[in-house]
């Protein structure tokens, strides 16, 4: 298969690093040459400035890890061209050129992976596994943090330049960091934002870097989310609290934690040997290659990708961002 690359910042660099240890070598790079990261890694492979001649050479399947505000730019010209779509997180910025992206996937029979590598996480699997076979009850109250210290991100670039602390390019906590908007409904089913409040006051940026975030849930359990740009040590983790006993899962170690109140024990659920942070993009380009093949359902689909996007912008209105 041919692979087009529409983006070759942090994310593009590890996605093009994956395809060619998964053994894929087809790879065209589509560029604005705008990356803060040395091109050493990228010699040899083929570079398009322009999208009509990147999509000239008929790539089976467009990954999209551009800027956020810059996806549409992209997707919806190689939907229509008939291009499957790894679209990184979140699918943009905004609504507008939403529907058309789903039209042109519709049409053209295009298959859409969404870029949201927590789902493929073995303690976020075991805590999904646990709540389905109903361990710990009725689900009552989810709680979910994730704060990280922006400027420790890109160590090699001046984080106020990046896209996470711009707004023309779709930057703020809320839309970088919505891993936990998409996990949680996987986890939880469909949810709505009941409340939110955001501010910049960690690091004075022009986008949010700071939001507290109140979900509801269908099933009736109500849910916080914390997202920051500030926090050292970084923080990510969950907990999930039911009727007859608690799950927890920490993203330091990657363990998951069940504790049935009837047995008044825990009992974990520790990742494989070998497990790290790039596991979660291994197993998702793997996801990837087999929706374009036809193998098998994307773990996260477009239809999912969006709704992740309008619970981010649910909380940026009720945030009065």
């Amino acid at each position: 298969m041919k692979f087009l690359i529409a983006g070759l910042g942090s994310i593009g660099r590890r996605h093009f690093r994956n395809l060619l240890a998964l053994g894929e070598r087809d790879i065209l790079l589509y560029r604005t040459h705008k990356a803060t990261l040395p091109d050493d890694e990228l010699a040899g492979f083929p570079v398009e400035t322009d999208l009509q001649a990147a999509l000239a050479h008929k790539p089976e399947a467009v990954i999209v890890s551009n800027p956020t505000a810059l996806h549409l730019e992209v997707a919806v010209p190689a939907a229509q061209a008939g291009c499957h779509l790894l679209l990184e997180k979140p699918v943009s910025h905004d609504m507008q050129g939403v529907e058309q992206l789903i039209e042109a996937v519709r049409a053209n029979g295009v298959r859409v992976l969404v870029g949201f590598q927590f789902r493929f996480h073995p303690g976020l699997r075991a805590v999904e596994r646990w709540l389905g076979s109903g361990e710990i009850g009725q689900p009552v109250s989810v709680r979910a943090h994730w704060g990280e210290y922006l400027p420790g991100w890109h160590p090699w670039e001046d984080y106020r330049t990046g896209y996470a602390a711009r707004p023309e390019l779709g930057g703020g906590v809320v839309r970088t960091l919505c891993h936990p908007l998409d996990y949680l409904r996987m986890l939880l089913g469909e949810a709505e934002v009941v409340a939110a409040a955001a501010s910049n006051r960690g690091l004075g940026l022009p986008v949010e870097d700071t939001a507290e975030i109140v979900l509801r849930f269908e099933n009736g359990a109500l849910g916080s989310v914390h997202l920051d740009y500030v926090q050292r040590p970084p923080r990510h983790d969950l907990e999930i609290v039911g009727t007859q006993g608690t799950v927890r899962w920490d993203n330091r170690d990657g363990a998951a934690h069940l504790y049935r109140a009837g047995e008044g024990a825990w009992e974990t659920a520790t990742p494989p040997e070998g497990f790290e942070r790039n596991t979660l993009f291994l197993d998702e380009m793997r996801n990837f290659l087999a929706v374009v093949r036809g193998e098998g359902p994307p773990v996260c689909s477009l239809a999912d990708g969006v709704r992740a996007l309008e619970l981010c912008l649910e909380a940026l209105a009720a945030a009065g961002r």
